[in-house]
């Protein structure tokens, strides 16, 4: 059986990297299939995550182990099987490289092949550039702040008005009348 896995990205449009890879073979395995495939260096914390359809991370497969509590499940990739917690064709999954900026790859499962086999894994098909390795952190926080639209309904209803309160929303927190009364504000 081979596990056929699309990668894309959010920063670097055009960019799409196919990975198959034997279903047995171990996180570290698919890990460093996707830094050649994509020429990083392997000098960076990363991470998998296993995600809902939704892209929300459910359990995170970490290049080192991170957590010695034994009641609480950790997964490291050179001890966890891909097959061990995939197993559904469009099963989601993020591969943060960059810690820092949270950057990562979008990746799913979008074919299991059987009746064939691979031994460890390849990039079978590739377009576009992918995103730097590593960005400058003030850059990126420069970048993001620069694509947020500050208007006056950045906060919330534009025609929202102070007066809207009611001191009765607030009984019962103190009790100790209107603390702004007092001389020492």
């Amino acid at each position: 059986m081979i596990y056929r896995f699309t990668l894309i990205s959010d920063e670097a449009e055009g960019f799409m990297r196919e990975i198959q890879i034997d279903p047995d073979a171990t996180f570290f395995d698919f890990h460093q299939a996707i830094l050649k495939s994509v020429n990083f260096k392997d000098n960076q914390m990363t991470s998998f995550f296993i995600c809902d359809e939704d892209w929300e991370k459910e359990k995170e497969i970490t290049l080192e182990e991170m957590d010695d509590n034994p009641e609480v499940d950790s997964w490291v990739m050179k001890e966890t099987t891909i097959s061990e917690l995939v197993e559904d064709e469009k099963q989601k999954l993020l591969y943060v490289f960059d810690y820092m900026t949270e950057r990562c790859f979008f990746i799913e499962l979008t074919e299991i092949i059987t009746g064939k086999h691979i031994k460890g894994a390849k990039c079978t098909h590739s377009e576009g550039e992918p995103p730097a390795q590593e960005v400058d952190f003030e850059e990126f926080e420069n970048k993001v702040a620069a694509g947020l639209d500050l208007d006056e309904n950045f906060y919330g209803d534009q025609d929202y008005d102070m007066e809207d309160l009611d001191s009765e929303g607030f009984e019962g927190l103190g009790d100790t009348g209107n603390p702004y009364d007092d001389d020492r504000y």
